[in-house]
């Protein structure tokens, strides 16, 4: 549950050496066994890209894409597809990448995919991987730095860069990171409006540039013993700060020239501390988990136009002040019996966003001059509880199976104005199976009833002035439930590499999408009904059983339907920006007896149209972004890798049909922007110490 107050933060050739000087893997005591069944890959099978992490190794297995974890109400039960030593990765703040990067490649032993219903992990279906790494006394470190540069609008990014340490001492594996998340955007452009009857009414040439800086510390330490207890420990502070300026000419038949300055600035805090202990009792284990984060959110955005005539200055801000905690306790309990594994989990949530926003207006003397924000200043608190059993078993050498049930009572309430108190008691179950009919095809199924996770700032009256709209906010928001199925099909191709298929399908109750709130209002709200259905393919292809050696392919493609009943019209439509379809393709080639590779990828997504009650309209960059990079693997012991970003030329687009009151009247006007973005350029040179 994260508050975004205005906008979403911005993220976004080496000299060669005579032989390629690859590391040896380092001497390890031999691998556990196998899992059966599993797909196991050893650092031998990276030895080609020159892995600095574990990342690097999981980022290279065949068909495999790392999905992050799901956000779910509280912990939950375990999402995502990576597991470490067959544990999920623990935390909110932190995710697979984040930890994945901390490991140093010396430090794994393999990495093995798996079934995900045939893990003692509650939660888990399709392909998992379980990545085996070992500490070593030795404190390792590594880091990397990645600056890049935009041919147009902004600054270069020459501080961007993370550094990791790691080792053992004693019982305690530690990690302490540092990351210096920094990202800049820009572009600049003309925006053309249109009246009704497409006659031209303005002209608009604008430029914007965004500056985001996140520097994070984390800390995580793995307790073993004493006998066979151990507990983790994960620590993260996080600094956010984001600054935007956007400025734009504007002109049109009958209408004073001017100049529009939007400006907004974004300084916020979050810290994490989590930890979980497990011990054995009885006949099974017991882990405890506790977990408090806090967020702290203040901004603000303004926006005044200036005209050539002299008249006054018109324009508005919006300041708004969040304040989020979330607090959970956890229990999990764990054995086998009867040829079975057993988990019963017990979960409690405290989540509260302390809200305050305020609107003004500006005045002729240059002041702003503050008015009312009905509903913009509130408390927002949910307490929720979780009951859950699992079981999971082997009913054959090639079928598994997981099933879990249970469910969760809460109790949302909104102090403030429109102030409410409501209850609710709602089931939740997965049922997983993953059957293997032939050695090299793995079939998995997976059926869920979720509830999804609740957006507290949806329950406030927001403002975004750059765009001219307005939310009301809505006390009696429900988070929405929703039946799921996925079908997955993997195939091993052998020394080809992987396909795999999955369809899959959602029903959703009280879907979250913009209704409206009065006789003039709009905000996120619940619609009782909407269906998803879609499919994705993804495969790898190595070529060298083809004679092409150290050259392989991964492609993705995607597409899906979504249907719900329009709450203004009751006409069947899409949901709001959900995904119509994507493509992405990439292409390596690491080039045999040398240091060097090179390759490209190719990205190309789009959504469907966001429907607001008095708009219609879709923003996008595109149509499709490309990239070219070369590698070295070995720089004086580093890996310098430049990649030139948007060799195609994709632009910032938004297109949108605005009407005279909500859509069911008549259309005021018709706007059609498109934004240059320009080459990018990118550098990254890692390394170990």
């Amino acid at each position: 549950m994260k508050v975004r107050l205005f906008c979403s933060a911005v993220a976004l050739a080496a000299a060669s050496t005579p032989a390629f000087a690859q590391d040896p893997p380092p001497p390890v005591a031999p691998p556990p066994a196998n899992v059966e069944g599993a797909r196991t890959f050893t650092p031998a099978d990276f030895a080609r890209f020159a892995p600095r992490n574990a990342l690097d190794m999981l980022r290279q297995v065949p068909g495999f894409t790392i999905r992050e974890q799901t956000q779910e109400r509280g912990l939950g039960q375990a999402t995502g597809n990576v597991l470490i030593n067959g544990e999920r990765v623990s935390g909110k703040s932190n995710d697979a990448i984040e930890e994945l990067s901390q490991i140093p490649a010396s430090n794994v032993i393999r990495i093995d995919i798996v079934d995900g219903a045939t893990l003692a992990v509650p939660g888990l279906s399709g392909q998992v991987a379980n990545i085996i790494a070992k500490a070593t006394a030795k404190t390792k470190g590594q880091f990397s730095w990645s600056p890049d540069f935009r041919a147009h609008n902004t600054d270069p990014v020459l501080t961007r860069g993370d550094v990791s340490v790691s080792g053992k001492r004693g019982p305690i594996d530690y990690t302490l990171g540092f990351q210096n998340q920094i990202g800049h955007s820009g572009g600049d452009g003309p925006t053309s409006i249109y009246n009704s009857d497409f006659s031209f009414r303005e002209f608009r040439d604008d430029v914007f540039t965004g500056e985001f800086a996140g520097p994070k510390l984390s800390g995580r330490f793995k307790y073993d013993g004493p006998g066979s207890s151990v507990g983790n420990l994960n620590l993260s502070y996080q600094r956010i700060n984001f600054d935007f300026l956007e400025v734009g000419n504007r002109s049109g038949p009958g209408l004073p020239d001017r100049v529009r300055r939007v400006t907004i600035d974004l300084n916020g805090t979050n810290y994490e501390m989590g930890g979980d202990y497990e011990v054995a009792l009885g006949p099974g284990r017991l882990k405890l988990i506790g977990l408090n984060r806090s967020e702290n959110n203040p901004g603000e955005q303004t926006v005044v136009t200036s005209f050539a005539d002299r008249q006054p200055d018109v324009g508005s801000r919006f300041a708004q002040v969040g304040d989020e905690t979330e607090r959970i306790a956890r229990s999990e309990y764990r054995w086998k019996g009867g040829g079975a594994d057993w988990q019963v989990s017990g979960e409690a949530a405290f989540n509260t966003l302390d809200n305050v926003s305020s609107l003004f207006l500006l005045r002729p003397n240059g002041e702003f001059q503050e008015i009312p924000l009905p509903g913009g200043t509130a408390t927002v608190k949910e307490d929720r509880y979780e009951v859950m059993a699992s079981y999971g078993r082997t009913l054959s050498p090639k079928l598994s199976i997981q099933l879990a049930a249970g469910g969760e009572y809460s109790n949302i309430r909104q102090t403030g104005e429109g102030g409410l108190s409501r209850t609710f008691w709602r089931p939740k179950g997965l049922f997983s199976a993953a059957w293997k009919p032939i050695p090299r095809l793995d079939i998995n199924l997976r059926l869920q009833r979720r509830v999804g996770q609740l957006n507290f700032g949806s329950f406030l009256a927001t403002v975004n002035l750059n765009e001219e709209r307005r939310n009301a906010g809505n006390p009696e928001l429900v988070p929405q439930q929703s039946w799921e199925v996925d079908l997955e099909g993997v195939r091993n191709l052998g020394a080809y590499g992987t396909t795999s298929l999955r369809l899959y399908g959602r029903l959703i109750d009280d879907i979250v999408d913009t209704i409206p709130i009065g006789l003039t209002g709009e905000s996120p709200g619940n619609i009782d009904r909407a269906t998803i259905y879609g499919f994705e393919w993804k495969s790898t292809i190595n070529f060298d059983p083809m004679g092409w050696r150290g050259a392989k392919f991964d492609g993705t493609v995607q597409a899906q339907k979504s249907r719900l009943k329009d709450p203004l019209t009751g006409e069947p439509r899409p949901i709001s920006n959900s995904l119509l379809h994507s493509i992405s393709a990439g292409l390596r080639h690491d080039i045999p007896k040398t240091p060097w590779a090179y390759g490209g990828n190719l990205n190309y997504q789009l959504s469907a149209l966001n429907y607001r009650l008095t708009e219609i309209g879709r923003q996008w960059e595109g149509p499709v972004f490309a990239s070219v990079f070369a590698e070295h693997k070995n720089v004086l012991g580093l890996t310098v890798r430049g990649t030139i970003g948007n060799v195609l030329g994709a632009r910032s687009l938004f297109d949108r049909t605005v009407y005279v009151g909500r859509r069911t009247g008549p259309i005021d006007f018709f706007e059609r922007r498109d934004r240059r973005i320009g080459p990018l350029f990118f550098l990254n040179v890692s390394g170990k110490f």
